[in-house]
């Protein structure tokens, strides 16, 4: 295997041995020198050529945002954040900046330092021949989905949950996506117009707290009321649920209308929030009202999932090879035999609307 050069930028002395160490601990990675902040980061880039980079986002002189975008138009790498702020909306915007997945240290109970060590061992083997073509892609996207909106950039008013009638073909959208993930579903959401004829349902891998916080970021920039579902709630057209970190979403029909709900996530689970039970709870109450996405991502989350919407007589969709920063899961979701369409991000969304509309 090919040794991973890695640049470790952190303001914090600490910060930087500790990954330094954790990272040195493998003999396929090799820390070539770190850096205390983001001017030190583009010198040491441009002479050490490293293949990935983690980095802080609050540093002194230059922030970690400035470096990002420094980075992305110069010289693309991949950036895995390691943040301490575990329920920062920062790092939700370091993900449209560019940076590939983030890492939170252990502030606290719950992950240790060995937990820490093998995770972030993972993601650096995983993240280092990650193609920045597509990334960049990605990046471009945002920013042309950003200009077509409307003047101000405010989004057209919402409509209300009595007036956003299911009078498409499909009533619920349900996405997946993991890796590289989060600009994959604002380029998607964003773009939905405010009278979609169909609730939509995210299910995003990513720790508690996060979940919030992309909530909240969606619902600034979509038509769409987006938030983060809690037991209960209503599932209706002009609504995006996102699955809590932490939790599965389900979905259950009693007394003419349908309601979230929330399962605990156990020890044995391999996907957290699990698209598969999303999708399946989907298929299981709308039938052949359903229309699934699988997005960029490691693994085979969501393969069932679509297997039970084509069953159910629903529409099934993965994003392509071209555009996905990880085609694992899209990739096993096309192996199934149960995805209809295959389109790069680029196109999924206009494909949607022409679809459940």
């Amino acid at each position: 295997m090919k040794i991973i050069k890695v640049l470790v930028v952190d303001d914090s002395a600490y910060n930087r041995d500790v990954l330094s160490k954790m990272l040195d601990s493998s003999p396929y990675v090799d820390v070539v020198g770190t850096a205390a902040d983001g001017e030190e980061a583009i010198e040491r880039v441009v002479r050490l050529k490293p293949d990935l980079i983690t980095l802080d986002l609050e540093m002194p002189r230059m922030d970690g945002f400035t470096f990002l975008r420094w980075l992305m138009k110069s010289m693309p790498l991949p950036v895995l954040v390691v943040s301490s702020r575990a329920d920062d909306k920062s790092v939700i915007r370091a993900l449209e900046f560019g940076a590939v997945d983030f890492l939170p240290k252990p502030v606290g109970p719950g992950m240790s330092m060995e937990d820490l060590r093998a995770e972030l061992l993972t993601k650096v083997k995983t993240f280092a021949p990650v193609e920045m073509k597509r990334v960049s892609n990605s990046v471009a996207l945002l920013e042309q989905v950003a200009r077509e909106k409307p003047a101000a950039g405010m989004p057209p008013p919402r409509m209300g949950a009595d007036k956003a009638a299911a009078c498409g073909r499909y009533e619920m959208l349900a996405i997946g996506a993991s890796t590289g993930g989060p600009p994959a579903i604002q380029a998607i959401l964003t773009k939905l117009p405010k009278d979609f004829p169909a609730a939509v349902a995210v299910s995003q891998h990513m720790p508690a707290n996060f979940t919030r916080f992309f909530a909240e970021r969606l619902d600034k920039l979509s038509a769409l009321e987006v938030k983060e579902a809690q037991h209960g709630d209503l599932v209706f057209p002009g609504r995006a649920l996102i699955c809590p970190g932490g939790s599965h979403m389900a979905f259950e029909r009693a007394h003419g209308s349908v309601r979230v709900v929330l399962r605990d996530i156990k020890p044995s689970d391999k996907y957290a929030p699990s698209i598969d039970v999303m999708m399946t709870s989907a298929a299981h109450c709308y039938g052949g009202k359903t229309a699934g996405v699988i997005l960029t991502g490691m693994g085979n989350d969501g393969a069932e999932g679509v297997v039970s919407i084509k069953g159910a007589g629903g529409v099934t969709f993965a994003e392509s090879k071209e555009t996905a920063v990880i085609y694992g899961m899209p990739k096993e979701a096309v192996k199934s035999g149960a995805v209809d369409h295959v389109l790069p991000l680029g196109m999924m969304a206009d494909e949607l609307i022409k679809t459940c509309c």
